[in-house]
């Protein structure tokens, strides 16, 4: 296995010399030294600047666990609907004040509401839980992020080709 070292950008060197610690200044600048070129550095992986401190697994991580959530609640509301139609309704009530686009705040101000909330919102946790470590198929969902994005640039290439294309526009 190949390791990999990953420097801040204040540390990577554009020069193909290395620096010196004490350089003497030249007296012939017209003069060129012996090419020598710097230590590669071999990453594996691509830099994607701009999400701060969070990779974009993490942000990806983020937005599935606010997902697990919005599946814990629809699978909790249809059993709830099915035999406990006041339990139901209460927490319909409570999701239509509240958004479930940020799960653990939703989770918590159920469980801050009255004390059968809390158990609501219990059950919940608990749904969100094993649907992740149970049910969901990760590896389906790598296949298909790997077939959408395939599908999806082929398209965009294809119809990009053909609306630029001189043929096309003679016809």
């Amino acid at each position: 296995m190949e390791s990999s070292t990953i420097l801040p950008l204040s540390q990577l060197s554009v020069s193909p010399w290395p620096k010196r610690a004490h350089q003497p200044t030249r007296s012939r600048p017209w003069t060129r030294r012996a090419y020598q070129p710097t230590r590669l550095i071999r990453c594996q992986k691509m830099y994607v600047p701009g999400f701060g401190e969070a990779s974009p697994e993490a942000k990806a991580a983020k937005n599935l666990h606010n997902f697990f959530t919005y599946i814990a609640v629809r699978i909790v509301t249809a059993q709830l609907e099915s035999y406990n139609t006041e339990a139901y309704e209460e927490l319909m009530e409570f999701l239509s004040r509240h958004s479930l686009n940020d799960g653990d705040k939703f989770c918590a101000n159920l469980m801050r509401e009255s004390p059968r909330h809390r158990s609501l919102a219990l059950r919940i946790l608990e749904v969100r839980s094993a649907y992740c470590k149970n049910d969901f198929e990760w590896d389906n969902l790598k296949r298909l992020a790997f077939k959408m994005v395939e599908e999806s640039n082929t398209r965009l290439m294809r119809d990009y080709v053909l609306e630029t294309s001189p043929e096309e526009q003679e016809k």
